[in-house]
């Protein structure tokens, strides 16, 4: 069923605020806003509450489930193929071939099983979508990501695969600030030499961005309340 003229309306103007708060954030810490990249995590949302964020412009999307985005998003490229699309959800090695096939950024990438899956898939394949690496920088037990200590190790072991790591990953504690968490995905990334971070939310997308965030999440603020 079609999303209705209002609720298309509120989801891009919606979107247009996020955008704009991303422009203000990004310029307050002297940095061009070009390089903070959207992710509107469309998630539980179906293709007709996308298709009008697409026909605004946003280009580049986030999906939780592999199983989910098989089945919402092969349509929508066909008709856009210019679209990115993140997989940021926590990954089974089980799915690791459809990831491969489907996504163009891989941002949970979390122990050495999926990381070996990946690899395998890239070399069958010869796809090679960019690759994040997850750090559960709150070491909190029911999180995915591999925890800081372990970061630099993990990195490492993933490069002997043959795997090109792009960035890293976190999504800070419910319950604690979420700044020192930002600073501390900025530090392991520098000293291993990784470019990308993809950190922030709806709630602290702006914080993200002042610690150094090139690409922030946000789902509830452009399409509302799951």
């Amino acid at each position: 069923m079609a999303t209705s003229p209002e609720r298309a309306a509120q989801i891009v103007a919606q979107w247009r605020s996020v955008t704009a708060d991303i422009a203000r954030a990004a310029r307050d810490v002297e940095r061009t806003p070009a390089d903070v990249a959207l992710v509107a995590v469309s998630k539980t949302f179906p293709a007709e509450d996308i298709a009008p964020l697409i026909a605004a412009g946003q280009k580049i999307f986030g999906e939780n489930k592999v199983q989910e985005a098989k089945a919402k998003w092969p349509e929508l490229r066909r008709a856009h193929p210019d679209i990115e699309l993140h997989l940021i959800g926590p990954l089974q090695s089980n799915k690791a071939r459809e990831a491969v096939e489907l996504f163009d950024v891989i941002e949970t990438i979390d122990r050495p099983k999926i990381a070996e899956a990946i690899a395998q898939e890239i070399a069958r394949t010869g796809r090679s979508p960019r690759l994040y690496v997850q750090v559960n920088t709150g070491n909190e037990p029911q999180k995915a990501g591999v925890s800081p200590k372990e970061a630099d190790a993990f990195l490492t072991r993933c490069r002997e695969l043959g795997l090109k790591i792009d960035g890293l990953m976190c999504i800070p504690p419910v319950d604690e600030q979420a700044s020192p968490h930002f600073a501390l995905l900025a530090q392991i990334a520098r000293r291993n030499g990784v470019a990308a971070l993809s950190m922030g939310m709806s709630a602290d997308y702006e914080l993200a961005i002042q610690l150094g965030a090139t690409h922030v999440r946000v789902g509830s603020a452009i399409f509302g309340s799951r």
